[in-house]
């Protein structure tokens, strides 16, 4: 009896046990994962700004090593009027003046007395290559000039035998308003093919080449004058110009470069010529 009484306590203590242990649930929650704290990235340090490399400065009214063995030759070196003379005469107008790199007309009305006119090349070219930076002032007119045949008895003018590249502030001038008559045109024969001149006071770049009568005019870049000289359709053009009644005028195969007065103010530099 009592070795039953011992069982009975041992299964009750066992069972009382039993009873306090937790009991697992079917479906337990899921553990719930702690937050990881918010990493904080490492600073990138700032790409350095690109450095800005200057523009090579380009030597006013000089020729390259490769310019000279080509065979160009400077109109203009920067300081003086040496090469150049007014149309008809043996010296040059006061008006006519260096400066800051640059040969120019001095038109201001300041009171100084001045003598300007057109001036021409003291030598003349049949086949060339010229190249001439230009800029005009505001309100402006100017010209270049091409086989000017310089003989004051038969011809007053220097434009009186030479066809002329018109030099122009279109916006400003009664001439920029005239067709064949504006900046790049062939003045009152040709219109230039398209406009890429640079409004006054900003320089400009022409390249003019001709070679047996074929003249090609480039004006900063731009390819904006091709025609044929001296042939039939060329005379047809002269006839329906001014130059109608100019005698000789676009019949020159070699003549004098000029620069036109036009009594506004003009600059002009790194004037190169080739010829070919």
């Amino acid at each position: 009896m009592k070795k039953f009484a011992s069982w009975a306590l041992v299964a009750a203590s066992a069972f009382a046990v039993y009873s306090c242990t937790p009991k697992p649930t079917k479906n337990p929650p899921p553990a719930t994962k702690p937050t990881p704290a918010p990493v904080t990235p490492a600073p990138q340090p700032k790409p350095e700004p690109p450095k800005l490399v200057p523009a090579p400065e380009v030597a006013l009214n000089t020729l390259t090593a490769k310019e000279k063995a080509a065979g160009w030759k400077l109109l203009f070196d920067g300081t003086s009027t040496d090469g150049w003379h007014a149309y008809g005469s043996k010296s040059i107008g006061t008006a006519w003046k260096t400066a800051n790199g640059a040969l120019y007309l001095d038109a201001n009305r300041d009171g100084q007395p001045k003598t300007g006119g057109d001036i021409v090349s003291d030598k003349e070219y049949g086949n060339f290559e010229l190249q001439i930076d230009w800029k005009i002032d505001k309100n402006g007119n100017s010209g270049i000039c091409i086989y000017s045949h310089e003989d004051r008895a038969r011809y007053e003018w220097m434009w009186s035998t030479a066809p002329e590249i018109q030099i122009v502030d279109n916006e400003g001038h009664p001439d920029g308003k005239i067709f064949k008559h504006q900046a790049g045109d062939l003045y009152d024969l040709i219109p230039a093919k398209s406009h890429a001149e640079n409004p006054p006071l900003e320089w400009n770049t022409y390249l003019i080449r001709c070679v047996n009568g074929k003249l090609d005019v480039h004006l900063n870049g731009v390819h904006i004058i091709d025609t044929q000289l001296w042939n039939d359709n060329w005379r047809t053009l002269i006839a329906g110009s001014k130059f109608r009644n100019a005698g000789d005028f676009g019949t020159y195969k070699v003549g004098r470069i000029g620069l036109q007065d036009h009594g506004n103010n003009v600059w002009f530099r790194n004037i190169k010529i080739k010829e070919l």
